[in-house]
């Protein structure tokens, strides 16, 4: 008579095949969690705008915002960290981990206070995403004020120097930069800081000071309203209509630039995927009507976007420009 084999499992193998079970249970629930550490973003984008609300950043940084909160499905809320010619938020921004969860909007004046000496916020904790803006600086005025042009302006300050008040945004910026160097030239015009664009403007339209250094994009609707007029930019060539009968500094001899420069950054060290993921976002925004209409409301540059690999760059030599500048012309 033939004996069956008993083919049920002995102990150790069902402790073996309970603990093999175990392992896979662990790791089945281990994957979503790791899935959801890689997915990006994972919560809201916060965008920080180193300067007041109603200015070109501002409007730069909503706009980006909004187009970043449909694209990659998140929300973008935007902080207004004002101060120190927006030393304040960009400090905020490095304060920052890299993660990709917090953007900068970075200005020309921002820049040049990172070009002094001791800077609080350096352009290398950062990396840029894209310059977006560039645009000409220049002086406006009110129409109905005692100045009606840039004549009229040197006139008064060679006559009597200091004489002539103009609205800036802080010491060593390229607002402050540019009256200084037009003193080396002569002409010594006072500048009155204001930290707020909405205080700028105010000033100026109600007579406080005579003068507003700015670009024309943010002034676009004191323009229309015919409440302010450019008498001076500082070009090296003249603008396109309705500007083409203002002056540029390049004609009258003055060798001082200085654009606007509006960029987006991001923490240094961020991983290179997101970065990715922020960059393909942003062209895709550069590439709608959106951003072909602000950049025609701004009056800025047509090719005024420069992608990831061309921002760092390009603002790593502005800073160059910068530093030369402020050891000529900068406070001590």
């Amino acid at each position: 008579m033939t004996r069956q084999r008993n083919h049920a499992p002995s102990s150790l193998q069902r402790r073996l095949v309970a603990r093999a079970g175990l392992a896979l249970g662990l790791a089945a629930g281990l994957c979503p969690l790791a899935g959801a550490q890689e997915r990006y973003p994972s919560r809201p984008i916060e965008m920080i705008v180193p300067w007041g609300p109603g200015g070109g950043a501002d409007v730069l940084g909503r706009i980006v915002g909004r187009w970043l909160e449909t694209d990659l499905k998140t929300p973008v809320p935007v902080s207004n960290l004002a101060g120190a010619s927006g030393m304040i938020g960009l400090g905020r921004l490095a304060q920052l981990p890299a993660d990709g969860h917090a953007l900068a909007v970075l200005t020309g004046d921002s820049l040049m206070m990172a070009a002094s000496p001791a800077p609080t916020f350096r352009i290398a904790e950062t990396t840029a995403l894209a310059v977006l803006v560039r645009q000409p600086s220049g002086l406006f005025l009110p129409p109905g004020g005692r100045y009606k042009s840039w004549d009229d302006v040197v006139k008064a300050l060679q006559a009597k120097p200091g004489s002539v008040t103009v609205a800036i945004t802080g010491p060593n910026t390229a607002d402050d930069l540019t009256v200084r160097y037009l003193a080396s030239r002569g002409l010594s015009l006072v500048g009155v800081p204001y930290t707020k664009p909405g205080e700028r403007y105010a000033a100026v339209v109600g007579g406080h000071v005579d003068l507003l250094y700015e670009q024309a994009g943010d002034l676009r609707g004191f323009l229309d309203a015919g409440q302010l007029k450019p008498i001076l930019f500082f070009a090296e060539q003249r603008l396109a209509a309705p500007f083409a009968d203002v002056p540029v500094s390049r004609e009258l001899g003055y060798e001082i630039l200085l654009p606007q420069v509006r960029a987006l950054l991001v923490r240094s060290g961020t991983d290179t995927q997101r970065l990715q993921a922020l960059s393909r976002s942003i062209e895709r925004f550069v590439a709608s009507p959106e951003y072909r209409q602000f950049i025609e409301q701004q009056l800025a540059l047509p090719d005024s976007f420069l992608p990831l690999a061309r921002a760092q760059p390009f603002l790593q030599s502005e800073l160059e420009v910068s530093r030369k500048l402020l050891a000529t012309y900068g406070v001590k």
